[in-house]
């Protein structure tokens, strides 16, 4: 990963509201969530929903199918270990005691993917 899209997903990530959304995704699993169901747990308006997912899009850190007449949300997990391991790339200059537990939740994350 490149630092600019790195900081297109971090820049994504950097407001309450999305960072909510994202997180009730990841939650989710793979089956992903209506987005009715994502403004109702949330308790977000529907248009500042879809300015949020919209931006989370934009960033690839959610994927949207059409299901009928809804549309389905899902995080992409790919996409978060990337942004994980783009990170953690180097990290604590080898000091396997400090990334340890870092580095169990970011292999957690990537078996998702």
């Amino acid at each position: 990963m490149e630092n600019k899209s790195a900081a297109a997903a971090l820049s994504a990530l950097a407001h309450e509201g999305r960072l909510a959304v994202f997180r009730l995704l990841v939650q989710g699993g793979p089956d992903g969530m209506a987005a009715g169901d994502i403004a109702r747990t949330v308790g977000c308006p529907a248009n500042t929903l879809s300015a949020n997912l919209n931006l989370l899009s934009h960033a690839s850190l959610v994927r949207s199918r059409r299901e009928g007449r809804s549309i389905i949300y899902t995080a992409d997990y790919g996409r978060m270990a990337e942004l994980l391991g783009f990170l953690m790339q180097d990290c604590c200059g080898g000091a396997p005691e400090v990334c340890g537990p870092v580095a169990e939740i970011a292999a957690r994350a990537a078996c998702c993917a």
